[in-house]
């Protein structure tokens, strides 16, 4: 009992460590004005996307560079997503947003905006094969793939209802040129610079409507904060235009035909080898995640299994609240709460590592919590009478005789949950991690060769899960024969 306390006060001591943490961070970010957190997209070229040298490249990051050079502040880029940078910024973790984002009257009630520094407009594309759809009309009754918090997603629906067709939403570009490359849907909307510079680099798709008079991007901060970030910004692209370096960075990604920048034909040894850095990279973080939040997921599982099998009803009711809430909680759900949430309901910024660690180590936590009690719970109760009969305390008892036996039933489900907590980590792209998964995501926003890289990623995943669990049935082996 009382080391169930004290470990209960000990991990309530590490979540006010957190909480420092982040507003420490707050406070040392508002000392440092003249360095901001920009969030941007990770798949929407020309405007962002990450090159063969990992660098994150295109209209927006040059823009943002030579303004930053200008004007003469530093800045980080979050490479987070369209709809994760947007929710980010209304919560206050990142300072800005240049993600090819439209300037309309509904975004205008959460952010402030900076002057327009482009034009853009809506087109369809279908695949390159496809010659029976041609226009709206040809849409009746059929399945119509969009990105989700775009200019094409707002078109789309606007004119759904009077061409009888269903919208598809995605996350990412790819993703949605994939679903019309497979024929899963028929046709796509997206801002007409995009698909024309995909099409230019072989995504697979053919332009067949003229472009629609559309929006305005615009640089974006939460409405009422940083206004000397969005006075730089505006200062900085009146100085571009007049100095003729913002006509150089369009021409570099759009060229007079819209064709600025050649693709790179690779065959699919090279393209793998190519990306592969990228893609060991991504599998190292996968890594340092799973293994820093299964860690603490012990920890946790320890001080609430404990719990569990405490005979205080108050300790079990508190550690069956803790399982039926974090085992409840879809992940990704817990995902935001944890990222957007609550710093915005404390104000504060939280590291994004800091975010995801906790977002698996309770998830998992909870599983873990589960497989200690029922490992403890398998020894027969009669060993633990026959330990205290003896004498020997409740806690002495525990460690020398119960736990011993209770390992060896736990080592399957400890590995099980090892497979699982890796394999989350890909939910975890959705705030901007960048795993495996996600990586595998950027490579194809640049190549759209998502058979070679999905299974390349497919693979990776196969034999690191292998790997580990050859180690840990070997662990489980010696563990039994001990």
């Amino acid at each position: 009992m009382q080391k169930s306390r004290k470990l209960t006060a000990l991990m309530i001591c590490l979540f006010f460590v957190v909480a420092l943490a982040g507003n420490f961070g707050a406070v040392a970010h508002a000392e440092n004005k003249t360095k901001y957190d920009i969030g941007t997209d990770t798949t929407f070229a020309p405007f962002e996307f990450e090159d063969v040298d990992g660098k994150f490249v295109g209209i927006d990051m040059d823009l943002l560079a030579a303004i930053a050079k200008d004007q003469n502040f530093e800045y980080t880029i979050k490479p987070l997503g369209f709809n994760a940078a947007v929710q980010a910024l209304e919560t206050n973790q990142v300072d800005g947003v240049i993600a090819g984002m439209s300037i309309t009257d509904e975004r205008k009630q959460s952010f402030d905006f900076s002057e327009p520094y482009f034009d853009s407009g809506v087109v369809m594309a279908v695949r390159k094969d496809n010659d029976t759809i041609k226009r709206y009309e040809d849409l009746k009754g059929q399945r119509v793939a969009v990105k989700t918090g775009t200019e094409g997603y707002t078109f789309a629906e606007s004119i759904k209802d009077k061409y009888g067709f269903t919208l598809v939403p995605f996350d990412d570009s790819s993703q949605m040129y994939d679903e019309v490359k497979t024929g899963n849907s028929v046709a796509c909307f997206d801002d007409f610079p995009v698909l024309a510079y995909g099409v230019t680099q072989n995504n697979g798709l053919k332009l067949v409507t003229d472009k629609e008079k559309g929006g305005s991007y615009g640089f974006a901060v939460n409405k009422g904060n940083n206004r000397e970030l969005l006075e730089k910004f505006n200062a900085g692209l009146v100085n571009l235009r007049n100095n003729g370096e913002y006509d150089k960075i369009m021409s570099k990604y759009l060229g007079e035909s819209g064709k600025g920048v050649a693709p790179v034909e690779r065959g699919r040894w090279e393209l793998i080898s190519a990306s592969l850095p990228a893609l060991i990279k991504g599998m190292g973080n996968t890594l340092l995640y799973t293994l820093v939040s299964l860690l603490i997921a012990f920890l946790l599982g320890l001080v609430f299994g404990f719990m569990k099998v405490s005979h205080n009803k108050a300790l079990r009711g508190i550690a069956t609240v803790f399982v039926d809430v974090f085992r409840g909680i879809p992940l990704i759900v817990l995902a935001f709460f944890i990222y957007f949430g609550i710093p915005q309901a404390l104000d504060f910024k939280m590291p994004l590592f800091v975010a995801a660690v906790l977002t698996l180590s309770l998830n998992a936590g909870a599983y873990v919590t589960e497989i200690i009690r029922g490992g403890i719970q398998s020894i027969d109760p009669g060993q633990m009478e026959a330990a205290r009969s003896l004498g020997l305390p409740y806690r002495t008892a525990m460690l020398k005789i119960i736990l011993p036996q209770a390992v060896k039933v736990m080592i399957p489900s400890f590995i099980n949950q090892l497979v699982i907590t890796l394999k989350d980590t890909s939910i975890l792209s959705v705030i901007g991690l960048v795993e495996l998964t996600q990586s595998g995501k950027i490579i194809i926003a640049r190549t759209f060769q998502s058979f070679d890289i999905w299974l390349v990623v497919a693979i990776m995943y196969l034999i690191v899960i292998t790997v580990l669990t050859k180690i840990s049935n070997r662990l489980e082996g010696r563990t039994r024969r001990g």
